[in-house]
This record gives C-alpha cells, sequence and structure tokens, in this order.
C-alpha cells in the first residue's frame, strides 16, 4: 500500500499536492474495519487545544503522529484515500519545553498522558506509544496561546450521498481539500468532511459512512476523511 512516506506515481503526486496544502499524513482512524482518516494537520490542533489549556504547564513543541509498525499494519479493509497511511497503531513523538522547578519526568509524563488521553477521546486514534523529549527548560512559565483556528475550504452538500453526510449530527461541512466533497468510484464512494470538536472524529465517520452506504442505491462501500475540526460558525 502506498504511504505518504514513499511517494511515487499518481499518490506519489497526491501526496504532493497534500504536503503543500498543508495537510499532512492522512491517519487512520480507528481500525482496519472503521474506512476513516483524518489529516495530521487536523489531529495536530486538537492535541494542541489541549496541551494549550490555562496555567502553567509544558509547551509542546514539535508534533509527529505516524505508523509505529508499518511493515507489521494491516490492509484497510475499505479503500482508502490516495495515499493514506494504513489502519495500524500509531506513534506519537513531540518535543517540549518544561519550566524549572518541576521534575522532568513528571512533566513529560503528564504531556504524555494528555496526548495519548486526547488522541483517543477527542479523535479515535489508536495510539500504540507517546513518545516525548525536553528540549528547553525555561525560568518562568510562558504564555501558552492556543493554536489558531484552521481555514476550512467548504463545499455545498449537492446529490444523494452529500445530503446524507451532511446531515451527520458532528458534521459541520463537507471540505474540497483534495477535489470533489464526495468522490465516487466502482462500489465505493469517498466523503471529505469536517467535523466540530464535541464530537469525536470517528465516531461522526462510522455514523456518515452509514447514512451514506444507506442513501446511496447499491449500497456502497464508504471511505471518509475528516480534513478539520473545527467549531461551527
Amino acid at each position: 500500500m502506498m504511504t505518504a512516506d514513499g511517494p511515487r506515481g499518481a499518490d506519489g503526486w497526491t501526496a504532493a499536492v497534500r504536503q503543500r496544502l498543508g495537510l499532512g499524513r492522512l491517519l487512520p482512524l480507528g481500525g482496519p474495519a472503521d474506512g476513516a482518516w483524518i489529516s495530521e494537520r487536523a489531529a495536530a490542533t486538537v492535541l494542541r487545544g489541549v496541551v494549550a489549556g490555562p496555567g502553567p504547564g509544558p509547551v509542546l513543541g514539535e508534533l509527529r503522529i505516524s505508523v509505529a509498525d508499518p511493515d507489521g499494519a494491516p490492509e484497510a479493509e475499505v479503500e482508502p484515500p490516495p495515499s493514506a497511511l494504513p489502519p495500524g497503531p500509531l506513534r506519537i513523538e513531540a518535543t517540549m519545553s518544561a519550566v524549572s522547578g518541576q521534575p522532568l519526568p513528571v512533566a513529560a509524563e503528564a504531556l504524555r498522558s494528555a496526548l495519548l488521553t486526547a488522541a483517543s477521546q477527542r479523535l479515535g486514534l489508536v495510539v500504540a506509544a507517546v513518545d516525548v523529549r525536553v528540549t528547553e527548560l525555561l525560568d518562568t512559565p510562558p504564555e501558552r496561546p492556543a493554536p489558531a483556528p484552521a481555514e476550512v475550504r467548504g463545499a455545498r452538500a449537492e446529490g444523494v450521498a452529500a445530503t446524507a453526510a451532511a446531515g451527520v449530527p458532528g458534521v459541520v461541512t463537507l471540505t474540497r481539500v483534495l477535489g470533489h466533497a464526495v468522490h465516487t468510484g466502482p462500489d465505493q464512494v469517498r466523503v471529505e468532511l469536517a467535523t466540530d470538536p464535541g464530537h469525536r472524529a470517528l465516531d461522526v465517520a462510522r455514523a456518515v459512512r452509514g447514512a451514506v452506504a444507506n442513501a446511496v442505491e447499491g449500497h456502497p462501500s464508504v471511505a471518509v476523511l475528516v480534513t478539520a475540526v473545527v467549531e461551527r460558525g
């Protein structure tokens, strides 16, 4: 299976475009049968938002999410978006700045726990490991501004599949970052959308898959790509 780390051919072109658009990798939500992916940018925005809460604490630096064991990852049971990562457990790698006076192992563990909990409860990512590396020691707690909200390229719900997807609770809007909001192929439909932070992305994707499969004649296989997690309006 093609991955963003090894682009070639048509998938390589898609991966390159995706990187230029700032989506990053397309990460699996849930497991092989869930048919759902989320952009690394969307996932990182949620994780950074959790860490950048009020009060003193560690400052998150670099953040990278990848498949923990690419060679051992299972094949997706639903046709994935071009160059998406396979649905294996993920590894989160993060750097952090710590504040003097707090034991570094305690600070690192607090960040690790926050990232792991948010990845599971807010998004539905299956995470095998969270690696945290301290890169800076600060004398005073810094300001921790919340990440800027991502811009969303919304799309109108046109057609049966799009209308069904847009009506699912938790869907803010359909999006068209990689092309049309709804991509239809032989016995398969792919829907691209943004979810709101009050709903777990994986739960929304599962509901969209069911709604679209029931609405479209022939009950096709459905894949969902979450490109952003944003507040309504």
